[in-house]
């Protein structure tokens, strides 16, 4: 080959590679209409595979998606699916086994956006839930559910056995459970009040703070706040060691004086102590029941005389006339049957603050009235009075028993029917009687029970009085039952004011 065709064979050589480099960069830097759609689904769409369990809810971050979509797929029977804008989060709740798919669908363009292939199982920790509700049901206040593949028992309770017995059920499952269980603040709020009503003195006060019990107020003397202190140690529930604690994650202070904090002042003696207050509920109950059965068959005709003789004159002469009549009454014979029934219960309440040893009286009537006739026989108006009046005087039995004696006189009338003239008929129950009752106890201080019951056979009314034939048959027949009870409530106060903010409260009352 000579040096012109070596030439041009170099040049042929260069220019076809040239070519074959310009075409693979233009390949590259243009991708087909087929290569565009592929990259742009891939770009778009996002597929996931899921693997959940029935009763656990799953939240999915979500890609970019449009302003309006759509569900669509095999998977509404399987589980529910709902999206969150805010947390941009896709959450499923299985409802029960089995494979389904779910798509989120552009609602513009009717595209896929993204493609969840779900499969749902049930787990075996449902079952070891279902064992620990057999034999924690009667405990209130825990919920027993499945969490992070778990069982775990969380709530409040009130008793601290009842945390002993939690603590032994969840250890018998191992690490399938867990508890997260504490004790709840009402416990010690409830135990508050059995100490305070065990102290017995109105100005000692008994408050939870943080699992720890403050004694507050005034006592008499220093045997009585060691008393308090002591009632107090007796009710303070045991120690709970939370698991954190046990750990050293949390280092709890150790209770002073086991838990109980007396700040208890020692009075000095007064040279006039002021008299206590003694609050009396009352409460009156009054059942009556009336029943009447009356029978009368009445069949008494009468006759009357009605003859007479009439003279008279005139131009044409004179003449008697004489006429005999007679009139026959009560000819169609009577019958009468009545039957009824009366019912009746008045259930009264009274409640009043009196001084230790002062009498205090409630009076509560009302006036009935009816009309009457005076002297000269013009009509008046009287007033009968149907109510209730108490006076109780009562007597506080030293400072330290508790006990309260009572000398009380009741009284209560009721309406019982109309007599004639409409004149009322009143019925009076009344007790007289000194009893002793301990504080915030209540007792039936007086009864009344009466039964009577009255019979009449053929008793005739005032009727017809020469009879033809007399056919008369009556049976009259009335029962009336009564009881009467008075419960009487004696409450030891420090002064009139006190509970007044609940009364406030209640009727919604602002100074």
């Amino acid at each position: 080959m000579n040096l012109g065709g070596a030439y041009m064979f170099r040049m042929v050589l260069a220019a076809t590679m040239l070519f074959l480099f310009s075409s693979m960069s233009l390949a590259q830097s243009e991708p087909s209409e087929d290569m565009q759609e592929i990259n742009s689904s891939e770009e778009f769409r996002s597929r996931q595979f899921l693997n959940l369990t029935v009763g656990i809810d799953e939240d999915i971050k979500l890609p970019p998606l449009p302003k309006n979509v759509e569900f669509g797929g095999t998977f509404r029977d399987f589980v529910k699916a709902s999206i969150s804008r805010e947390l941009n989060v896709l959450r499923f709740s299985p409802k029960k086994e089995g494979s389904a798919v779910l798509t989120v669908i552009d609602q513009k363009s009717k595209k896929v956006v993204a493609e969840y292939n779900v499969t749902i199982k049930k787990s075996r920790l449902d079952g070891v839930a279902n064992e620990m509700r057999a034999l924690l049901g009667d405990i209130e206040g825990i919920v027993i559910k499945v969490i992070n593949n778990r069982v775990v028992v969380d709530g409040q309770v009130l008793l601290p056995k009842d945390m002993s017995r939690i603590y032994g059920v969840v250890m018998q499952f191992g690490e399938q459970a867990a508890s997260l269980v504490t004790l709840s603040p009402l416990a010690l709020k409830k135990i508050t009040e059995y100490i305070s009503r065990d102290i017995n003195n109105p100005e000692i006060e008994v408050r939870a703070i943080n699992d720890k019990l403050i004694l507050q107020g005034y006592a008499n003397s220093e045997d009585e706040k060691a008393r308090a202190e002591i009632i107090a140690k007796t009710y303070m529930p045991d120690l709970i060691v939370d698991a954190a604690e046990e750990k050293g994650i949390v280092k709890k202070r150790k209770p002073a004086n086991d838990g109980v904090i007396n700040l208890i002042n020692i009075k000095e003696a007064p040279s006039a102590p002021p008299p206590k207050m003694v609050q009396l509920v009352v409460h009156y109950v009054e059942l009556k029941k009336d029943y009447s059965k009356a029978f009368q068959f009445d069949w008494r005709p009468g006759i009357t005389d009605g003859s007479n003789l009439s003279f008279s004159a005139g131009e044409s002469g004179s003449s008697v006339v004489s006429a005999i009549t007679g009139t026959i009454s009560s000819l169609i014979p009577k019958l009468n049957w009545l039957k009824t029934h009366g019912y009746g219960r008045v259930l009264e309440s009274t409640s009043l603050i009196v001084q230790d040893s002062k009498k205090g009286e409630i009076k509560q009537v009302t006036n009935q009235p009816y009309a009457v006739l005076g002297q000269e026989g013009t009509q008046g108006t009287a007033f009968a009075e149907v109510g209730i009046n108490s006076i109780i005087t009562p007597s506080i039995l030293g400072d330290k028993s508790g006990s309260i004696q009572l000398e009380m006189a009741f009284s209560i009338s009721s309406m019982a029917g109309r007599g004639a003239g409409g004149a009322p008929i009143t019925s009076k129950n009344e007790i007289n009687t000194q009893v002793t009752v301990r504080d915030r106890q209540s007792a039936a201080v007086g009864g009344l029970v009466r039964n009577s019951s009255t019979t009449a056979f053929n008793r005739p009314s005032s009727g017809v009085a020469n009879p033809i034939i007399s056919l008369y048959a009556s049976k009259d027949f009335q029962r009336d039952q009564s009881q009467f009870v008075v419960f009487i409530t004696p409450v030891i106060k420090t002064s009139a004011s006190q509970g007044s903010e609940q009364i406030k409260k209640k009727f919604r009352l602002r100074e």
